[in-house]
């Protein structure tokens, strides 16, 4: 595949800059001088000698150059050898000592104007020391140690800056693959909603004559009835996007949190419309805002979260094809606010079901799994009253595991009961 030629452009400057940068980085290593470490005492010696070229005296140390020959030439090394190769000259070279504390200055000018060598003085900043030292290395230890717990409490630095964000999970078309065919046993219910998926597959169809798409979908019923089923069904059949999450995900420890992710579902949703956003255990933010002396608090987090969903409810047009559906198993401590009509316009019941719904369920759940001949659900489903759907599914799967540690080829009837009894005994 060719390249564009913007492409090649970029690659061709990356290319130059690391050339040079090379180039400089082996040119200051060839032309480096040679620098040696050598005692007052011996300072002194070579000055004596008249070997010092040159030297700069600080508060801390003398450095200097020595003239050539000053030194015994010490045992040539790569570098060296690689200098002579290239014809480079090896430079002039260099020396610190420390000084002396508590000694004078006057006696070693004095000893330097005798043998008439170059000298001059230097003052050391301090200034980049102390700012490193005083304030870079500490504010980068403070740093380091908040991205550390904001790691720790939230799974990494970009969550501990986005507790804003709605939690929800996003389910595109593509991964919807539950249909209506997958739910049985709650009709009335799958009645109910099938309106709500032609609401989304043809809302010109009730908007031509003054209707209102509803706004808000609440199913009500037990646990284990397949209210989440439901849902992710209707989104399935009207092949839009589905969001789904939990209302405890909603409030955390921080105030404010729980409103903006409301704030940002909504936007979410907005943007993906048409679509069906879920929230799942609605009475976890949707309590009677009430307490038992009659009062109104509003500065609970809880209270504040279902503030803003009643907002945000008022706020977006159905029309955009944003519907909103929840679940619970607890109506009655729901606020009276969120059940006027404009925000969960329906309600839904979603029972147990009756011998016939429990065996249409067995039947869905039955057909990933190997039946004997002999089985027969209608009678299994007169032995089970008062199941829901997720224990009807807990059984099927409890059989299949019973005949598969027995070595059957398939389920019998035997298997089942035995199964019954597990899943209502324990």
């Amino acid at each position: 595949m060719k390249l564009p030629v913007r492409q090649k452009t970029q690659f061709s400057l990356v290319y130059l800059l690391i050339a040079v940068v090379v180039l400089s980085l082996v040119q200051s290593w060839l032309l480096a001088p040679r620098t040696v470490e050598i005692p007052m005492s011996k300072f002194l010696q070579l000055v004596r000698e008249g070997k010092v070229e040159k030297v700069s005296l600080t508060d801390r140390e003398i450095r200097g150059t020595l003239k050539p020959g000053a030194l015994p030439a010490p045992q040539p090394g790569p570098g060296d050898k690689v200098r002579s190769l290239v014809g480079v000259d090896q430079p002039l070279t260099t020396f610190t000592t420390t000084r002396i504390p508590g000694i004078d200055d006057g006696s070693l000018v004095k000893e330097l104007e005798q043998h008439k060598i170059e000298f001059s003085g230097r003052v050391e900043s301090t200034f980049w020391r102390d700012f490193l030292f005083g304030w870079i290395v500490p504010l980068g230890l403070m740093v380091g140690i908040w991205l550390f717990l904001m790691r720790r409490m939230s799974g990494g630095p970009t969550q501990a800056l986005s507790f804003g964000r709605s939690k929800a999970k996003i389910y595109d078309r593509k991964e919807l693959k539950t249909t209506f065919a997958d739910v049985a046993g709650v009709d009335e219910a799958k009645a109910e909603l099938i309106e709500i998926v032609d609401f989304l597959k043809n809302p010109k169809k009730y908007q031509r004559l003054g209707g209102r798409i509803p706004k808000g979908v609440l199913l009500v019923g037990p646990p284990g009835t397949g209210k989440t089923l439901l849902a992710r069904a209707v989104a399935g059949e009207a092949d839009v996007p589905f969001f789904f999450l939990s209302g405890s995900e909603f409030v955390e420890m921080f105030v404010g949190v729980g409103a903006s992710r409301v704030r940002d579902l909504f936007e979410q949703a907005k943007e993906k419309a048409p679509c069906i956003v879920f929230i799942d255990e609605l009475d976890a933010i949707g309590k009677t805002r009430a307490g038992a002396t009659g009062f109104v608090g509003g500065h609970d987090e809880r209270e504040q979260t279902l503030n803003q969903l009643l907002a945000e409810m008022d706020g977006f047009d159905s029309s955009k094809g944003v519907i909103i559906m929840a679940a619970t198993n607890r109506p009655e401590v729901l606020d009276a606010a969120l059940l006027r009509a404009g925000r969960f316009d329906r309600q839904v019941v979603v029972d147990k079901p009756d011998v016939k719904g429990r065996e249409a369920i067995l039947q869905v759940h039955a057909r990933n799994v190997i039946l004997a001949p002999s089985v027969d659900l209608r009678v299994l489903a007169a032995r089970t009253p008062g199941m829901a759907g997720a224990d009807l599914a807990n059984l099927m799967n409890e059989a299949a595991l019973l005949a598969a540690r027995k070595g059957k080829d398939a389920v019998d009837m035997a298997d089942l009961d035995e199964a019954v009894d597990r899943v209502i005994g324990g």
